[in-house]
């Protein structure tokens, strides 16, 4: 049971089914509000539920930014909700605008660029047709013809040879970081991406690999957002095999996600290097996301 408010617990696999019931009672537009996603980045984020009037609140407290409250999930007094909300964290975060358009009262509004979601249409992503996604198609080409690759559902059997690639992207990805001088996040990363594969049963996951010579190169995890969209958390592929990434990413939209008329492809996190690989992708849309405080 989720306690009311001041009270917080610590989310859990338990807390699954309530939160689900109110995610599907207001379908969310942002990407960090599905259970999944509260679950798999507790260890970094750190969340607590509570019920604020009635409504779903999650609290957060990473270690990299000041604490906050994402949007509460429901539609029950919601100024008072905010303002409960800020007596235990400076602020609210990750808020998307159709959640700022039901508010009354008067506040403070940053726009959260870091955090904006690119949103697709599924069918371009299918198809890559017409000149803007030329690149794309070339790259796609050159790995059907240099690679023997097999398409396939993920089962428990192909468990390890995803876990295998995320060490492997971990620890790539770490000497990256410490080249750079950057603080590493990666460690974090892993351990979500370990988490989506060790319970995507439970989560009801979507999902797909590409397996070479019989190994798994590459894989997606993702998930209903709401009625219209699906939001992809996970997307990683073997660098070994150039075009890799853009294949898949197509044949996920094709296999996958194909009942969606819109695909979430989650926010860049300020880094310009994937910043430039999802914009390279033309999304449909960018849901922006706010901070709240006090005025």
């Amino acid at each position: 049971m989720i306690p009311d408010y001041p009270e917080l617990k610590p989310v859990e696999l338990a807390d699954k089914e309530e939160v689900q019931s109110y995610l599907e009672l207001f379908p969310p537009d942002i990407c960090e509000l599905t259970f999944a996603n509260i679950y798999i980045w507790r260890e970094w984020e750190k969340p607590r539920l509570t019920k604020i009037n009635g409504n779903l609140g999650v609290w957060c407290s990473p270690p990299d930014e000041p604490a906050y409250f994402l949007e509460p999930v429901g539609e029950n007094k919601l100024d008072e909700s905010i303002s409960l909300c800020l007596a235990l964290a400076p602020r609210l975060s990750r808020l998307s605008e159709k959640f700022l358009g039901k508010l009354q009262g008067q506040y403070l509004i940053k726009e959260d660029r870091n955090n904006f979601d690119y949103v697709y249409l599924t069918q371009e992503l299918a198809e890559l047709s017409g000149k803007k996604f030329d690149g794309k198609r070339n790259w796609i080409r050159r790995f059907e013809k240099q690679f023997k690759s097999e398409l396939t559902v993920i089962n428990e059997t192909h468990l390890q040879g995803c876990l295998e690639l995320v060490k492997q992207w971990g620890q790539d990805s770490a000497d990256r970081e410490e080249q750079a001088g950057q603080d590493n996040h990666t460690g974090a990363a892993v351990r979500a991406m370990e988490e989506a594969l060790l319970n995507f049963k439970l989560f009801g996951f979507s999902t797909m690999a590409v397996l070479i010579n019989g190994r798994v190169e590459g894989f997606c995890l993702g998930e209903k957002l709401n009625p219209e969209t699906a939001v992809v958390h996970v997307e990683l592929a073997s660098r070994e095999f150039p075009g890799l990434y853009q294949f898949l990413n197509r044949e996920c939209a094709r296999r996958a996600w194909q009942q969606f008329r819109y695909l979430n492809r989650e926010q860049d996190a300020g880094l310009a290097g994937l910043q430039r690989s999802k914009l390279s992708y033309h999304p449909h849309h960018l849901v922006k996301k706010y901070d709240l405080s006090r005025p």
